[in-house]
């Protein structure tokens, strides 16, 4: 179940529904406010937005460009703090972590897909889907079984040895969300994944998406622009003036 509620005064959120029985939210924000600069200048990307995410429940975040959806997924991936509000990811409130205990959990708990791929250009599919595990020194044998297993699940095993170069936009894709999944994290972050595919292939995606986290049972949050790949979603939200709201 994902509850949200987002305005930018306390007095004008949408009372909370009450937490059903059960393990705590996967993803957890509490009045989070994101302010870039100060004074007459200052950009509020963020004001005021509560989140839920659950265990195995795809959330769509719509939003024009320069909407905030970018910021808003930096924060529940630790790659930026809040200017207040809380920010909570498997239990752990990311404010009480040092930078080296953020970068440990991103690796333990959070896998990432961006808009742009930033797949390795001389490594091969496989090489760039196991990156992951190179960086936890996993056992040799064991690195290749994960990635063989994921490159079949993306439906990529014939393409193993084919460098991005030699891959189409929507294949590259595909091989960066073999990568977010190599370490198995409990949530998928997905930044505007479709933004440079067709149409056709965008809508691949985003049903390997659907397929992953009804497999795995992982939470997955998905920012996009693109108002037809929330068909596929558990929850849509849309993020407007820095405040986000259930559809």
């Amino acid at each position: 179940m994902t509850d949200l509620t987002a305005s930018a005064t306390g007095a004008d959120r949408t009372p909370e529904l009450p937490e059903p029985p059960g393990l705590p939210p996967l993803v957890e924000l509490a009045a989070v406010t994101r302010t870039h600069g100060s004074g007459r200048t200052a950009v509020h990307a963020l004001r005021g937005v509560d989140l839920r995410v659950a265990d195995g429940e795809l959330v769509v975040v719509r939003g024009r460009s320069g909407s905030g959806k970018t910021t808003l997924l930096g924060l529940v991936g630790g790659l930026d703090r809040p200017t207040a509000g809380t920010v909570r990811v498997a239990g752990t409130d990311l404010g009480t972590l040092s930078d080296r205990k953020l970068i440990g959990l991103r690796r333990a708990a959070i896998g990432f897909v961006f808009q742009s791929f930033g797949l390795v250009p001389f490594l091969s599919a496989a090489e760039n889907a196991g990156l992951p595990l190179r960086l936890t020194a996993t056992d040799p044998a064991e690195r290749r079984t994960r990635v063989a297993e994921l490159l079949d699940v993306v439906g990529l095993a014939d393409r193993a040895d084919h460098r991005p170069g030699e891959l189409s936009g929507g294949e590259q894709q595909r091989v960066a969300i073999a990568r977010a999944l190599a370490s198995r994290p409990r949530l998928l972050i997905a930044d505007e994944p479709t933004g440079h595919l067709d149409a056709d292939t965008g809508l691949r995606i985003m049903r390997l998406l659907r397929t992953v986290v009804d497999r795995d049972g992982i939470g997955a949050l998905v920012a996009t622009h693109d108002a037809r790949l929330a068909e596929l979603a558990d929850t849509v939200l849309d993020l407007h003036d820095g405040l986000l709201e259930r559809v």
